[in-house]
């Protein structure tokens, strides 16, 4: 029985993860070499041995999320979602600043970073009350407000640390779930207005209060016209241009970068695809985005082939969870979209972040062994999957 299990798991998707995992542990090596001598004065390979470690914790994680039944999720989901909630309220009261958020939890060795497990909180917590409540998913009162208040519970702790990066994915993220839950657009539209008109209080709330630095908020006008303040706000974005625009098809090399030297803040963390264009070209970016996208659309076919209610809006929640990631983090660095600090997905520096996604990836191949497991089991009693 359990070497058939082991012959039922989607084993495409392990491989595309653990390839995107080790190109970033490389390109996190190459581009804070520099950063590690010059800025933190510690050793050359200082952030990529906090990253080995971190994808062993990770690679750990996979492998006990892939072998245990997602439903286990369903039937821990209030549990999981309370814990969310003390967790992100501990960061207020122990939480460690850093880059002007308190955001982290310090445990000595390692920095955990609560929000981004909470982001899968709250995909289990949606996946599990929208599939419970399908009978009647159209009952506003009884259906659709009370995960509303939940995720306004969450959006404001993380929003008010101030992770807006962060809590904009919750948000997306939520928003991806609730539309594929089943429920009319009536009430989609209800809720967004809801949505949208909580977030129109939230954030003069938290300008006011000063939960949004200047910082913060001098990065929405430097991403659409950095030039217009070139050593300052812009200084990032402009640098990303250059880093871009001069690697080509093919780069000038695996760890030849120049703007890693001090002209590119944040080179390792959320502007790494930055530094990856810049050494590796079209070609290492092209790498990047076909293994995420692939990851994303496995994610999405699996959620069409589940006849669990559950397991479809979970996979959904982990496969828009990465993509809007992956998203954000490209816009960001394209100018597309604000600097908010949000990593790229599996590449960027950041235990919390590889460890949560690693995580989720393992509840993803779980529910493509059940897929598959189904599949079967409806071939041999004769009748089309």
């Amino acid at each position: 029985m359990l070497k058939r299990m082991f012959q039922l798991y989607d084993y495409s998707i392990v491989v595309a993860v653990f390839l995107l995992s080790l190109f970033g542990l490389i390109m996190v090596y190459s581009s804070s070499m520099v950063v590690a001598v010059s800025r933190f004065e510690v050793d050359a390979d200082f952030f990529f041995a906090k990253q080995r470690m971190s994808l062993i914790l990770a690679t750990v994680a996979f492998f006990v999320t892939m072998v245990l039944p997602y439903r286990l999720y369903f039937r821990l989901f209030k549990l999981i979602a309370f814990g969310s909630i003390i967790l992100l309220g501990l960061v207020y009261v122990i939480g460690k600043t850093a880059g002007n958020a308190q955001s982290w939890i310090s445990l000595g060795l390692y920095n955990l970073q609560p929000g981004e497990f909470v982001k899968i909180s709250v995909i289990i917590y949606l996946a599990a009350i929208y599939s419970k409540k399908q009978t009647y998913i159209n009952d506003f009162g009884t259906a659709v407000l009370p995960p509303l208040v939940f995720i306004l519970i969450i959006f404001a702790q993380v929003f008010f640390q101030p992770d807006l990066g962060t809590a904009v994915l919750i948000a997306m993220i939520a928003v991806v779930i609730t539309f594929s839950s089943g429920m009319n657009i009536m009430n989609i539209g209800k809720l967004l207005l809801l949505g949208g008109g909580a977030l129109a209080a939230i954030i003069p709330l938290a300008i006011n209060a000063g939960a949004l630095s200047d910082e913060q908020l001098s990065r929405f006008g430097a991403a659409y016209n950095p030039f217009s303040d070139p050593l300052g706000d812009g200084h990032q974005l402009i640098n990303s241009y250059i880093a871009i625009g001069s690697g080509g098809v093919t780069g000038v090399g695996l760890g030849n970068s120049n703007q890693k030297y001090g002209f590119l803040p944040e080179s390792h963390t959320d502007f790494i695809m930055a530094v990856i264009s810049e050494e590796l070209g079209i070609l290492g970016v092209g790498f990047v985005i076909l293994l995420l996208s692939f990851i994303v659309i496995k994610g999405f076919l699996l959620a069409r082939k589940c006849h669990d209610p559950f397991g479809s809006l979970l996979a959904i929640g982990i496969a828009s969870m990465i993509g809007i990631q992956a998203c954000v983090n490209l816009g960001a660095l394209t100018g597309l979209l604000p600097i908010t600090g949000v990593p790229l997905p599996f590449v960027s520096y950041g235990g919390s972040s590889l460890l949560a996604l690693m995580a989720s990836v393992g509840i993803l191949v779980n529910i493509s062994m059940f897929v598959n497991y189904q599949k079967d089991k409806l071939k041999n009693q004769g009748i089309a999957a």
